[in-house]
């Protein structure tokens, strides 16, 4: 029985790395109906940023979370103004493939070019990096904080898209855009500020997750198969 607990712990813990990175992936295929293959390199930017941030910079985890997250919005925001606003409602899937796809590849070369083919390592703060007593087994402190991070991004999720104004209008906004449009939400905005939540959900999932799917260049390709095989099996049809 303690084996079975010790695994299902392990097991929890890399789901929940992969649910936090995944969501995001969900949203954009689930809500806003883009095929988002360039999810997985917007999480390895997030991971970058955090990597340097924490190394080079010596700032606080907490703040090079934030800084993450909000530096890879920003970086993504002209993407989502120049290609993805062009897909949005307006193309198929092979079109969304191809373009995200794409976006891919030119993160993965310029990410070689720039920082080198080599591992970016996100060190944790002594709060995360010891063991912790569970009961029947030691583990280390960061999975558990990665649970905790998984369990509260599920609730601040269902709350902002069940229970606000936001979530409202972009249900109302992705079953019929042009009503809504007719009643005066402005669906181009309402899509912007959902990428942005996607895109910054899958940098927070690539910088907590990064002990258990390492940072590196051809991380994007590397992983998301994984992470469509996620959003299939949690949204088994998204379009």
């Amino acid at each position: 029985m303690r084996t079975v607990l010790s695994i299902g712990v392990d097991a929890v813990a890399y789901g929940m790395v992969l649910f936090t990175i995944s969501i995001g992936l969900s949203i954009m295929m689930g809500l806003m109906r883009v095929v988002n293959l360039a999810h997985g390199a917007f999480a390895m930017i997030g991971g970058y940023l955090a990597s340097y941030a924490l190394r080079a910079m010596g700032m606080n985890y907490a703040v090079a979370i934030l800084l993450a997250v909000v530096g890879t919005i920003l970086i993504c925001a002209p993407l989502e103004f120049l290609l993805y606003r062009r897909i949005y409602r307006k193309s198929d899937a092979l079109t969304q493939l191809l373009l995200t796809i794409g976006i891919t590849f030119f993160i993965i070369g310029l990410a070689n070019f720039v920082f080198g083919p080599t591992l970016k390592p996100i060190p944790l703060p002594a709060a995360l990096s010891g063991p912790l007593d569970i009961g029947f087994r030691m583990i280390p402190t960061h999975r558990m904080f990665v649970i905790a991070c998984g369990g509260v991004t599920a609730l601040a999720l269902w709350y902002l898209l069940d229970r606000t104004e936001f979530g409202v209008r972009l249900r109302a906004t992705v079953d019929n855009s042009d009503m809504a449009e007719a009643l005066g939400i402005r669906t181009e905005l309402i899509y912007s500020a959902t990428f942005a939540l996607a895109v910054g959900l899958g940098a927070f999932g690539g910088v907590i997750g990064a002990e258990l799917l390492p940072v590196e260049p051809f991380y994007a390709l590397r992983y998301m198969v994984v992470f469509l095989v996620v959003v299939s099996v949690g949204e088994p049809d998204p379009f």
